[in-house]
């Protein structure tokens, strides 16, 4: 019992009115067209990569989300990328299928990049699958399945040393529950997000590249990810992470090659839930296939 009344608590929270429809990373710097559709065909390669994310280990019905994506330049002023992603959390399930497309200008070294997403998100509950030990419960009784379009927009201004960028990645607000009769109904809230980074020189084989993503969704407080990272010898790379509130941990990776790039990232509960679950865990693999310029990739890439 005491598990369902966790579980239930992460499900409404997830969905209620008042909280972020969308799935999280702590390695968003390795999907920031998740984030920002403008990021498309920004690294001048054909990049593809996958994400696993396993929230709240040991928690009955917490999160896990995969996305597969790939983005390329199309010439010197467009890109074009495709994203999958699915999100499950209990008896909901989540699947979004998103193309994104992005123009930009160059100026001098730094690049200002505009881009629009649009897809669809398929959404399930499965509500008359938990058993709730009373019987009948009508809060319980139906299951729900849309299927619903939107769109997105951003800006990314960036050059080899930094980046910043603001994204409305969904436009649209949708009722994904119609729960009128006990709260309100459900809704696909809208995300405003926020992303700024710099790289530092500390010595000729360390870089030190700090970042930070606010994100307002309306109803819900800001959130804040702060993550700083220590870039040794262009290969390795360590640092702390910290979710405002919510939790701390750290992500490393390691370049095998100029063209293939491994992370994984562990962070634990600094909020109510710590009590209920072992930490979270993330991988991420990232590989760049071809150039636009037809030559060898710039070494190294840090954004």
């Amino acid at each position: 019992m005491k598990k369902f009344l966790v579980i239930s608590i992460v499900v409404l929270f997830s969905l209620k009115g008042e909280a972020q429809t969308d799935p999280l990373y702590t390695q968003y710097r390795v999907n920031m067209m998740s984030v920002n559709p403008a990021y498309a065909g920004s690294r001048n390669a054909l990049t593809v990569g996958y994400l696993y994310r396993n929230q709240w280990v040991g928690l009955e019905g917490a999160p896990t989300t995969q996305t597969i994506l790939a983005h390329s330049p199309i010439n010197n002023n467009l890109g074009f990328g495709a994203s999958v992603t699915h999100d499950v959390i209990g008896p909901t399930k989540q699947t979004a299928i998103y193309a994104n497309t992005s123009g930009r200008i160059k100026m001098g070294s730094t690049y200002l990049a505009a881009g629009i997403q649009f897809g669809l998100d398929y959404f399930k509950t499965d509500f008359q699958s938990i058993t709730t030990g009373t019987g009948v419960d009508n809060a319980f009784a139906e299951n729900n399945t849309l299927v619903l379009p939107n769109v997105g927009a951003g800006l990314y201004l960036y050059n080899p040393r930094y980046y910043l960028g603001f994204s409305i990645p969904k436009v649209l607000s949708s009722v994904l529950y119609d729960n009128s009769g006990a709260g309100g109904d459900v809704t696909q809230k809208r995300h405003y997000i926020a992303i700024a980074g710099y790289v530092f020189d500390l010595k000729s084989n360390i870089a030190f590249k700090p970042s930070v993503l606010a994100r307002f969704v309306e109803g819900a407080p800001m959130s804040f990810d702060i993550t700083t990272q220590f870039i040794l010898a262009e290969k390795f790379w360590i640092g702390p992470f910290y979710r405002w509130a919510e939790s701390a941990g750290v992500i490393v990776g390691y370049n095998v090659t100029q063209q293939f790039k491994i992370g994984y990232s562990y962070d634990y509960s600094v909020s109510e839930l710590v009590d209920y679950n072992s930490g979270s865990h993330e991988l991420s693999l990232t590989y760049d296939f071809i150039y636009s310029s037809g030559k060898k990739l710039k070494s190294p890439r840090y954004f």
